[in-house]
């Protein structure tokens, strides 16, 4: 029997959220299309998987079988597709780097041209992270790097080299009542709006509103944005302010937007980071180290 594993992923969400609408928000699809995929598994299987409430949908005894063993079967089919992908990319000498809105600027020629001459007939691709997927394209084998600016603590599934450390700054609308200070303390904030990025980016997502420093203090969502121009826009707007790595300062200089250094924020790590079950290739570490020969933070 053949299945589609976008219907066991999907079986696994329904799953994890005990919620089709929740499941349905967070596989952005509508909850009838998901209704119907969980359908059309269970006609496949020829099973039950969930019996409905009134708060929600709870697995029969075969949906926890099939909960038990999906995670495996999904984890082998994801390590299949990255080797595919990194087998491929490599057979043609392409190393897929990502990078964040306000990383890019730090690779340039210097850095390509170090890395061709470590690696000779080797091309490094850099593209921009996804922030729908919270490890930007590695998951998936999309891309071999990531360039990050990070926690020092990142989830267990990701190792990588640590290449500088750069402060974070505060974002604000040149209007903003705090826009005339050299400097903020981070407590100043917590009661603004902040423009957020979508919840799919998971830790990321926290990490910019600032989690960490909150200590449980709730933050307020002014706007949700899909990439780093709609952000800028949106502070400039004044639908709420952000925080941004030091960077962006030299990046996106404009007239209606003013970034501000901020007190008892910690800084960010800025390195390459890869999945840790994936060895560090050749053209891995030749990258790392060009990037450590030309970074300029």
């Amino acid at each position: 029997m053949d299945i589609d594993t976008r219907l066991l992923r999907s079986f696994a969400v329904v799953h994890e959220e005990g919620q089709l609408t929740a499941a349905a928000s967070r596989l952005l699809i509508s909850q009838p299309a998901l209704t119907k995929q969980v359908r059309q598994l269970e006609a496949l299987l020829g099973v039950r998987l969930f019996e409905r409430t009134r708060t929600g949908v709870t697995p029969t005894p075969a949906g926890r079988e099939l909960a038990r063993r999906a995670p495996g079967l999904l984890g082998d089919w994801d390590a299949a597709v990255r080797g595919v992908r990194h087998a491929a990319t490599e057979a043609e000498g392409l190393l897929r780097v990502g990078f964040e809105g306000a990383t890019v600027n730090l690779v340039g020629l210097a850095t390509m041209t170090e890395f061709e001459r470590r690696m000779p007939g080797w091309q490094a691709r850099m593209r921009q992270n996804n922030w729908f997927d919270v490890s930007s394209g590695l998951a998936g084998g999309e891309i071999d790097l990531a360039l990050w600016h990070a926690p020092a603590e990142l989830a267990p599934e990701f190792t990588g080299e640590l290449l500088g450390v750069s402060p974070r700054i505060a974002v604000l609308s040149a209007a903003h009542p705090l826009a005339g200070r050299e400097r903020i303390d981070v407590t100043e904030l917590f009661d603004d709006p902040f423009v957020a990025i979508p919840a799919e980016a998971g830790f990321w997502r926290d990490y910019w509103l600032g989690a960490p420093e909150r200590a449980g203090h709730p933050a307020r969502i002014g706007a949700v944005v899909h990439n780093a121009d709609e952000w800028l826009a949106a502070v400039a707007c004044g639908q709420g302010i952000g925080l941004a790595p030091e960077a962006m300062r030299r990046l996106a200089p404009r007239p209606d937007v003013v970034y501000r250094d901020v007190d008892g924020l910690a800084p960010s790590h800025v390195g390459l980071y890869w999945l840790r079950e994936r060895p560090c290739t050749p053209a891995m570490a030749a990258f790392v180290e060009s990037c450590r020969s030309t970074f300029a933070l």
